[in-house]
């Protein structure tokens, strides 16, 4: 429980960091990428809450990755954070983009499906 707490506390710093960049490829490569359920989530809602456009993209528009995760809990905790958003501009534009020009037919379900949840909320 320790372990996973002060992993927390690493990919929350990340997502205050000042490099933005780096953060976000930090982020994308270790936290996204990991084995554990748990810190896959807690990654996708840090970089959602980031709200740029380089932090929404991994989220929204990676295969395996936020929304398109292949575990229900990090899907749901993604779409939860995204609707929770209070400036929503830039992550309904990228889902706007995804459903029109992405190649992966199954994102761009997905892509549909959360971006009729946002108009709603």
């Amino acid at each position: 429980m320790e372990k996973i707490n002060k992993i927390k506390n690493i990919i929350q710093a990340l997502g205050e960091h000042e490099d933005s960049k780096a953060a976000i490829e930090l982020l994308t490569e270790m936290g996204t990428n990991s084995p554990d359920d748990e810190i896959r989530e807690y990654t996708a809602q840090t970089l959602i809450r980031k709200n740029t456009h380089e932090a929404l993209r991994v989220v929204l528009i990676s295969k395996g990755k936020g929304i398109n995760d292949l575990s229900a809990r990090v899907a749901m905790a993604s779409i939860n954070e995204l609707l929770a958003l209070k400036d929503k501009k830039e992550a309904v534009k990228i889902l706007d983009d995804t459903i029109k020009m992405h190649s992966d037919e199954e994102v761009r379900n997905t892509a549909r499906s959360v971006r009729a949840l946002m108009t709603f909320s």
